[in-house]
């Protein structure tokens, strides 16, 4: 399934995501500007029915088993990747270009992660989500984890929309 059209495109190796609207936000998992942190690229599938990302673990992510990631990274991976499904769902909902101003901002109201088999660190691990249920305030992601064809983890994400914007990088709110 990873290799159907329109799955491949998103990863760190491609240089555009959704979230590099977004230049100076700090997030571990998604936050360009943070240079330790994870990271990823989501972006539309080419039928625009899901958003794909695409994520190399090196071996700083093992879990202490031959080629198994550690269970955080997955669900790192899934709440970024479910919270970028949502933000960007919700610019297309209410018709505007993505990124655009005032900022569509939303956290993890709850994060619920499935663990199907062990997903290997040597090869890439795509990321499939998209939203179930979008209100005004909140919306369900669901999003399925895989290593070439093997689903090897599910989660599903309570978004809840915030009125600050995480868009300026935590810097920019501190003292």
């Amino acid at each position: 399934m990873a290799s159907e059209p329109g799955h491949e495109q998103s990863g760190q190796e491609r240089s555009g995501g959704l979230q590099d609207v977004w230049p100076h936000a700090t997030c571990y998992g998604c936050g360009p500007a943070n240079t330790r942190g994870l990271r990823i690229k989501s972006n539309w599938s080419s039928d625009g029915s899901e958003v794909v990302c695409v994520f190399q673990p090196g071996p700083e992510h093992n879990a202490g088993f031959p080629n198994v990631a550690y269970g955080g990274l997955v669900a790192s991976l899934i709440d970024c990747h479910s919270i970028w499904t949502a933000i960007a769902t919700t610019y297309r909902a209410e018709g505007r270009e993505h990124g655009s101003a005032p900022a569509i901002s939303y956290v993890t109201g709850n994060l619920n992660v499935s663990f199907l088999k062990p997903t290997p660190i040597d090869r890439p691990i795509v990321l499939r989500a998209r939203v179930t249920d979008l209100q005004a305030r909140k919306a369900m992601v669901e999003c399925s984890v895989y290593s070439d064809d093997v689903k090897t983890a599910e989660g599903k994400v309570l978004a809840v929309r915030y009125s600050q914007d995480k868009s300026v990088g935590a810097s920019s709110q501190t003292g």
